[in-house]
């Protein structure tokens, strides 16, 4: 939320991304940034297929986005980084917002919250 405060809607997703990094981290939490999920597939790994925005104390993963509203593909990008990780809670949060509370998904084990 100070992110949001101190820079408004409007921003690119990397603005956001990096603020948001930094502040969580000056609030003590371990930050992992542009976290490489590999995939597997019939012998072979893709190692660097995606990449997580953030993952927080290796217990949460945060993706951010600067979209003009958020879609169910973002949901299943989401989803797609807490199967690949084995993680069981994630964060979607769009900058884009007037209202930041408007544009956070939280997901656990798969399911919108």
């Amino acid at each position: 939320m100070k992110v949001h405060s101190a820079l408004g809607p409007g921003l690119l997703e990397s603005a956001y991304h990096e603020c948001l990094a930094h502040e969580l981290r000056m609030r003590g939490l371990a930050v992992r940034e542009h976290v490489s999920m590999p995939i597997a597939y019939g012998g072979l790994t893709l190692d660097h297929a995606y990449k997580a925005d953030l993952i927080l104390d290796d217990a949460v993963i945060v993706e951010v986005k600067a979209v003009t509203r958020l879609h169910p593909i973002h949901e299943a990008q989401l989803l797609s980084y807490l199967v690949l990780s084995g993680l069981q809670v994630g964060l979607l949060i769009n900058f884009h917002e007037m209202h930041l509370k408007d544009g956070i998904r939280r997901m656990v084990n798969g399911f919108r919250e």
